[in-house]
This record gives structure tokens, sequence and C-alpha cells, in this order.
């Protein structure tokens, strides 16, 4: 069955979109069909995914008529996106005279995830209609968290905010934490680590994702990290985390 993933954090800055784009391209580097849905109005992600055609359809525009499709290639094969761009802002505002608002994502989804084996939404680091469609659409959670000081702050927001959602969409469940712009050399990072794997057990990755120069640079390019720079840490990182995640789910490794 298809496992649908949300990538979120109400704080910004904590590497939720370049989780999202790269833990969604190499998901798809493992052999396994993906679905990257871009759910914030700045389409970063979009802007990250190696797309081979320009965008003239987005999610939003599926929002609005149920019978479009804009699903795209990638130079990936088996990673496609839907898109997004600053159109998805009027959403925000339009959603809320629907009657099952929280539940339009939900309905787009369903159309097409027979088409794939996982779904990853990147969502806007914000609390607002278009997050909580993300919420309700998900099977599960993944929720970055930079090491720095009130990390847990930002978690245990997200625990909130999960119980507030808990009516739409009972078996939501966070299928991970991971530990991002990590740096050994800094002793925050250590101590934050610790506090984090203390409070939150085998929730948490054991794959960390560090500062990497290459990681940093592959957005200005167009491209997720293993078309950018494949021998690169970060990219090495990111090929770790997501089969670890495929282990976890247990959805097998390369191919599986």
């Amino acid at each position: 069955m298809t496992r649908i993933v949300t990538i979120v954090n109400q704080k910004g800055g904590v590497g939720k979109t370049t989780t999202a784009v790269n833990l969604a391209a190499c998901l798809g580097a493992l052999e396994k069909r993906v679905l990257l849905v871009d759910m914030d109005p700045q389409g970063n992600a979009t802007s990250m995914s190696a797309l081979t055609a320009p965008v003239s359809r987005t999610v939003y525009d599926m929002m609005g008529d149920p019978s479009l499709t804009a699903v795209y290639d990638t130079e990936l094969p088996y990673l496609k996106v839907m898109p997004a761009n600053r159109d998805l802002t009027g959403a925000e505002i339009e959603l809320l005279d629907l009657e099952k608002r929280e539940f339009v994502l939900r309905g787009i989804l369903d159309r097409v995830k027979r088409k794939f084996d996982l779904i990853i939404i990147d969502s806007p680091p914000s609390l607002n209609i278009l997050t909580v469609n993300n919420l309700a659409a998900a099977d599960g959670l993944i929720v970055p968290i930079q090491c720095e000081y009130f990390a847990l702050e930002g978690v245990s927001r997200i625990l909130e905010t999960i119980e507030r959602i808990r009516p739409l969409n009972p078996h939501l469940a966070i299928d991970g934490i991971i530990l991002t712009m990590y740096d050994k050399r800094v002793k925050l990072t250590f101590d934050v680590e610790q506090e984090v794997r203390r409070h939150f057990k085998k929730t948490v990755f054991e794959t960390v994702i560090a500062r990497n120069v290459k990681l940093s640079e592959s957005p200005s390019f167009g491209k997720p990290i293993i078309l950018y720079d494949i021998a690169s840490t970060g990219a090495r990182q990111y090929l770790a985390l997501a089969e670890e995640y495929l282990k976890r789910i247990g959805k097998g490794g390369t191919g599986g």
C-alpha cells in the first residue's frame, strides 16, 4: 500500500524542504515509485527537484478543478513531482470557505496514490490550512530538527499539533525524527542529540544529516544532492536515511 508521509516542523530553517526533496530523491534512487508533493507556496521543493519540463499546472490548479492532473517527471525515473508556486497562497484563503476544507489534499492524493509506493509532502513552516491538509492526508510524519537550543520546543509544538489534528486523522503517527545541520565539532550538537534521543528514544533516526557545503549548494543548481554530487557527505547520508526509513516502515531496501 502507498504510504503518505509529511515532512513537518512549524519552526523554519531546520532543513525541512531539504529533507523532503532529498529523501524523496533517494527513495526514488532506491527504485521506489515516489511522488513529491510541494505544499509550500514558496515552491522551493519544486525548484530543487530537477524537473524535466516547465510547470504549467500545480497542486493549486488540482484543488480548484478535480479533473486536472499536475504530476511532472524529473531526471530520476522513479521520482515524480506535484509542484507548487505562489498561487498556492490563494488556497489558504479559498479553502476556508469549503465545508470539508481539511480533506482537499487527501481527495487529490486518493486519485493518484495507486501509482506510487510513497508520497512525500513538503509543508510550510507554519500551522495553517495547508499544513492541516497535509496532516489530514498523511499516514505518518517525519520531523527534522536542527541541532540547536530550543530543538525540543519545536518537537513539542508538533506533538501538540498532532493531538489537535487527531479527530481528523486518528491514525497519524510519527515515523521518525531526523537530526539536521549536525556538526560533531560543536559540543551543543552532542548535547542536543543526547537530549533528543533520551526523550524520543527509537523514534529518532540513527542517521544524522551533517552540515555540508555541497548540500547547501545543490538547491541553486535545481537538483537533489544525489544528482548534484553523489559522492558528497550529504548524498551518502540521505541515501542512508532512505534505507533506514524503508526498513522502519517495512518496505525493504533497494528494489524491495
